[in-house]
């Protein structure tokens, strides 16, 4: 039954490989990184075959886990300076990422469509020595393709939430032996693990997140306190915001001034995927707002409050810059049913977060956070943006402040999971 499920899901990953091709030239018309090296994600590359069996590879599919996985590359190389890396990705974001991570003799290529050729040309073209799969990127040809190799493929940094749990079991000729196919899974949390052992994964230890370990960047930091010092109110940001909330959040923040409640804040948004910094911006003036973008903006900064009523952080790779502007941030993907965004960067760099009650993605580093006094919970957007006017209207900021302290406390207290990381993955190295 296993064997003819995999052959099913190979023969419709074939199928469906006009469909990516278009969906990507579609894509790229937005992302032009989309458009780039096409070929590579059905196995044809440009660069010379390997000889011999040398690289490591690592898989991140987008931003965070590219960033998750550059601190165990960093660890790695400190341990094993001549190590030579294989990188794959699966977004544009997560490409552009993972580029400054290479060093001569690296490689990065588009991750293989995971049917039996791209993944069999994949893996006789670079033949990598050891495969590391960043947090849930189980693909059943590629560990399938792994075992016939006879090499050793790692989930890192794992989790699982209980809906795709759920999902996995539900397909579970596919997916149990995906899973148990690993050589070893290296879980986030005692439930991950717990779900990742339902599935039949080899969980060898339970490591805390890596992405506590990512050190916000410090230009970055310092540029942000200094344009927030130049402002007379304080800073609400609305962080990784998905399509359907900012609609309903720039309601509620135009609904303050009929309540005759003046925001005692400054609006920034930064939505989630870049493709729609656009149509963010057509929305916000679509509810009457004044719009500025980042990618107008001079070194100093933002305009006087004068000229815009909503911020737009339309950049790529400066969430440490506007969390260091902000004196709070409700959290992107927790107000809809999207499992919500990664916090653990707003609270390394001091930010207080708002968060809704779809938090699934990141549950344990969610109720961590909340239980330190780094977050709040609220019901929805209405509860957000009051909780917003209450805790940044206050003149003395003891609120705000005391919210921050715990947010650095519990980035602190949550590190690492990088070095346990690296000790388990040199048996292999």
């Amino acid at each position: 039954m296993e064997a003819i499920a995999l052959t099913l899901y190979s023969w419709l990953m074939w199928l469906a490989q006009p469909f990516l091709r278009r969906k990507l030239k579609k894509r790229g018309r937005k992302e032009p990184g989309y458009l780039n090296g096409i070929g590579e994600r059905f196995g044809h590359y440009t660069q010379p075959a390997e000889t011999s069996r040398e690289l490591i590879w690592l898989h991140a599919v987008s931003l965070g886990e590219t960033r998750a996985a550059a601190v165990v590359v960093k660890a790695l190389r400190a341990r094993h300076p001549g190590l030579r890396i294989l990188l794959t990705n699966g977004t544009a974001t997560g490409r552009a990422e993972g580029a400054a991570l290479l060093r001569l003799g690296d490689i990065q290529v588009w991750q293989p469509w995971d049917n039996t050729a791209s993944v069999t040309r994949f893996y006789d073209h670079f033949k990598p020595r050891l495969g590391l799969l960043m947090e849930t990127e189980i693909w059943p040809n590629l560990v399938a393709g792994a075992g016939d190799r006879e090499m050793p493929i790692a989930l890192v940094n794992a989790r699982l939430s209980e809906k795709s749990l759920q999902q996995a079991l539900g397909m579970s000729p596919l997916s149990l032996p995906a899973y148990s196919g690993l050589s070893a899974v290296y879980a986030q949390t005692d439930t991950d693990a717990a779900r990742l052992r339902q599935l039949g994964a080899p969980v060898e230890g339970v490591f805390g997140n890596l992405k506590f370990d990512a050190s916000p960047d410090e230009s970055q930091l310092a540029a942000g306190r200094a344009w927030r010092q130049h402002l007379q109110r304080p800073v609400l940001m609305f962080a990784s915001s998905r399509e359907g909330e900012e609609d309903e959040f720039f309601r509620r923040v135009k609904a303050l001034s009929r309540d005759k409640t003046d925001a005692p804040f400054h609006v920034l948004v930064v939505p989630r995927h870049p493709q729609r910094f656009d149509e963010v911006a057509t929305l916000a003036a679509g509810h009457g707002f004044q719009v500025s973008r980042r990618s107008a903006w001079t070194p100093g900064g933002p305009p006087p409050d004068a000229q815009a009523d909503i911020w737009l952080g339309d950049s790529l790779g400066e969430m440490a810059l506007y969390y260091a502007m902000s004196d709070a941030a409700l959290l992107g993907g927790s107000f809809a049913e999207l499992g919500g965004q990664n916090l653990i960067e707003a609270a390394a760099c001091g930010c207080p977060v708002i968060m809704g009650p779809h938090t699934f993605n990141f549950a344990e580093a969610a109720e961590l956070a909340e239980n330190a006094g780094a977050a709040r919970r609220v019901a929805g957007l209405d509860e957000a943006v009051w909780a917003a006017v209450e805790l940044l209207g206050d003149p003395s900021a003891q609120a705000q402040a005391a919210m921050a302290a715990s947010a650095h406390e519990f980035a602190a207290a949550n590190r690492g999971a990088t070095a346990r990381t690296v000790a388990a993955l040199d048996a292999w190295l």
